[in-house]
């Protein structure tokens, strides 16, 4: 296909920029080339943000970015500039600290008016086309006639975005008393929305790290209300349409109060986490569903996500197109009742009942998104069925409607790499694996781990941030060494394979080295090799993935035990006293720090597992949910702190320590969890 225009984003590698290549905006990709072409020219720069699955992303494209009249405007008076979020979390998190100070929320797409020198001006979100022309002419008006007046607004502007990542240094005692985790869960459960699930709040976002730390909390605490006001959210949105019932996997979020019909995109790191949150639940409920949740979320990811090389990709779009060759929201996913009875002819009826053919599982025009609202022994129950003839045909179903889905227009799929996101993936296949003892997530597993330490990590022990055809380019961030050293800690975990314990350390050191601070002993998201943004941020909040500085800190926690290292302990136990003070009154924004501060607030144990028969006792001990233990473990005998001198010919011993003190080993598993309650 000819196109009439082509810019300078046809050389870059990630799918959103090559979307745009063919705008007829003179588009830049992000670096020195066009921030020095905008001070040389002394012209404001156009930054616009967005990631390939963005539904809005592509609407304000379509309306504006398409059109030769906006196009021209943006080019005769701007330099543009198109970046993808995901590729560079830290240009946008720089400018979403921008739009928040300015307009008190933000989004994607992400449009900001910055300086030549790239401070931020003005911005928002998505702009009908009118509105941007608008704003352009009057910016560029402005910029022309009092320039002093947007020179004093960068200037505030920039001090505000500096102020955001200001941790206080906590001059306090450290003290992590369970009644401080009490009562901010407490305060938190006001907002539970019992009856739906989740939080009572529309849009619905799943974020599977607040019931991770809930699900944990309220078994350590032996408290029943929580346990099932969790296990009544994962209910809900497993049963709702956020979870792809024929297809597996879940989208990014519900826009209704029932998790009912979402924006369509499937995002890698929802779906990895959620596999390792469903995993757990499973361990705690034996709720088969569970199960298949998991099963299914890993077959979607392994038939829609994974490349030959073992690498994951980042995303499938919210939009595909219907049958006439129109891009449509959810187009893939939707069915009309006149294709199920056609498809279906006589299990139609009880179908419909199943997966609420109704008013109830209505969306908009003829539509109806999937969604079920009981159990199946409820609907046995009603309907007098066995459960074994509504599992097979649950079954069936599945079959005949995605093999008719196959022949839709696909939705389009970002296929970069991100390492972060590869190792959250990895990390869901080692935590089903981990419960479910299933081989094939392992060697997956085992793959993924491998593709990211021949592929993204250097000789000098950093890791590059994206891969794509055989090319990263893109320095790794706070989040790519958390998420990758807290998956290999899991992957020796679950295999006793040392090398994966001892490249955590390697990277560990790394990532102390090159990017905290110690004043304010808190790790900063870019390396200080990186080419310098108007302020070097600080992710210390937890959002639908956890804060990298959050993910550091655990892992500094487990590496003190398994190295025996009090400076790791020392920098976990100061990063979580300094983020205290700000948990108490949100702590759905802290989860995963609360979730660190249970290890300082409860007992903690180190399972030492040594001899022939090490892996067989750990297959056993990991069908017990324990959250609040770290397991090390050789067959052979081992110098690593945790295994030195443990080893007893033809026996395989369990040791079971707390505080540096340990129990007398035992052989079995019932005598461990006799010791651990």
């Amino acid at each position: 296909m000819e196109h009439p225009y082509t810019n300078d984003l046809i050389h870059e590698t990630s799918p959103y920029l090559l979307q745009h290549a063919h705008n007829p905006v003179d588009w830049n990709p992000w670096g020195e080339l066009a921030l020095k072409q905008a001070k040389e020219e002394n012209k404001l720069i156009i930054i616009s943000i967005g990631y390939a699955a963005c539904h809005w992303c592509h609407v304000m494209e379509h309306e504006s970015f398409e059109d030769p009249k906006v196009a021209e405007i943006m080019n005769a008076n701007y330099i543009n500039i198109k970046v993808d979020r995901e590729e560079r979390p830290d240009i946008d998190q720089v400018y979403m600290s921008a739009i928040q100070l300015m307009t008190g929320s933000g989004g994607w797409p992400l449009n900001i008016i910055a300086l030549p020198d790239g401070r931020p001006v003005w911005g928002g979100t998505y702009f009908p086309k009118g509105n941007w022309i608008d704003a352009l002419k009057q910016i560029t008006n402005l910029y022309q006639k009092q320039p002093e007046k947007l020179i004093e607004y960068a200037t505030k502007l920039e001090q505000g975005i500096k102020a955001i990542d200001l941790i206080e240094v906590n001059t306090e005692a450290i003290n992590f008393d369970p009644s401080f985790i009490t009562s901010s869960v407490k305060e938190w459960s006001s907002d539970f929305d019992h009856q739906k699930g989740g939080t009572k709040r529309v849009p619905k976002f799943m974020m599977p790290n607040n019931y991770q730390f809930l699900l944990r909390y309220g078994y350590q605490t032996k408290d029943k209300a929580l346990l099932e006001y969790v296990k009544n959210t994962l209910k809900k949105i497993s049963y709702g349409g956020v979870y792809d019932h024929i297809g597996g996997g879940f989208s990014r979020y519900s826009t209704d109060g029932k998790w009912h019909v979402p924006h369509f995109e499937k995002m890698l790191y929802d779906n990895a986490q959620l596999v390792s949150l469903y995993s757990d639940a499973f361990l705690i409920t034996k709720d088969p569903w569970f199960k298949d949740v998991v099963y299914e979320t890993l077959d979607f990811v392994s038939k829609e996500l994974t490349n030959t090389e073992g690498a994951f990709y980042s995303s499938l779009d919210a939009d595909s197109k219907t049958t006439d060759g129109k891009l449509e929201e959810g187009a893939f996913y939707v069915w009309t009742k006149e294709e199920l009875k056609k498809i279906l002819e006589d299990d139609y009826n009880l179908f419909a009942s199943y997966y609420n053919i109704n008013s109830y599982g209505h969306w908009e025009k003829e539509n109806y998104v999937l969604i079920r609202n009981e159990s199946n022994q409820q609907f046995c129950k009603k309907n007098n069925i066995s459960n074994t003839t509504l599992t097979q045909k649950v079954s069936q179903w599945k079959k005949t409607l995605f093999n008719e889905r196959e022949k839709r227009f696909k939705p389009r799929l970002d296929d970069k790499t991100l390492t972060s996101w590869n190792a959250l993936m990895l990390k869901g296949y080692l935590d089903a694996y981990s419960v479910f003892g299933e081989k094939d997530f392992l060697n997956v597993a085992i793959k993924n781990a491998t593709f990211i330490k021949n592929n993204q990590l250097k000789k000098d022990t950093s890791l590059f941030h994206n891969y794509k055809n055989g090319k990263s380019s893109i320095n790794g961030y706070l989040e790519d060494y958390a998420i990758v050293i807290e998956a290999f800690i899991t992957l020796y975990q679950n295999t006793f394979d040392q090398e994966w314990l001892d490249l955590s350390k390697q990277l560990a050191d790394y990532t102390i080295s090159h990017f905290f601070d110690e004043n304010k002993n808190t790790f900063y998201f870019t390396s200080d090799e990186d080419p310098d943004l108007i302020t070097r941020t600080i992710e210390y909040t937890d959002n639908v993935i956890p804060a990298s500085n959050s993910i550091m800190a655990k892992n500094l926690f487990l590496l003190s035990h398994y190295f025996n290292n009090r400076n790791y302990k020392s920098i976990s136990e100061n990063m979580l006293h300094n983020i205290k003070p700000q948990i108490k009154d949100y702590a759905s924004g802290y989860s995963n720090w609360l979730d660190l501060m249970l290890n300082f607030s409860f007992d903690f144990y180190e399972l030492a597992i040594i001899g022939k028969d090490a892996k067989v006792k750990l297959h056993e001990l990991n069908s017990i949910y324990i959250p609040n233990k770290l397991i090390a473990g050789d067959i052979l005998s081992s110098e690593s702190v945790l295994l030195k001198d443990r080893f007893v010919e033809d026996k395989t011993l369990l040791y079971v320590c707390i505080n540096n003190s340990c129990k007398y080993p035992v052989e079995n598993i019932e005598d461990v969890t006799k010791m651990l309650n």
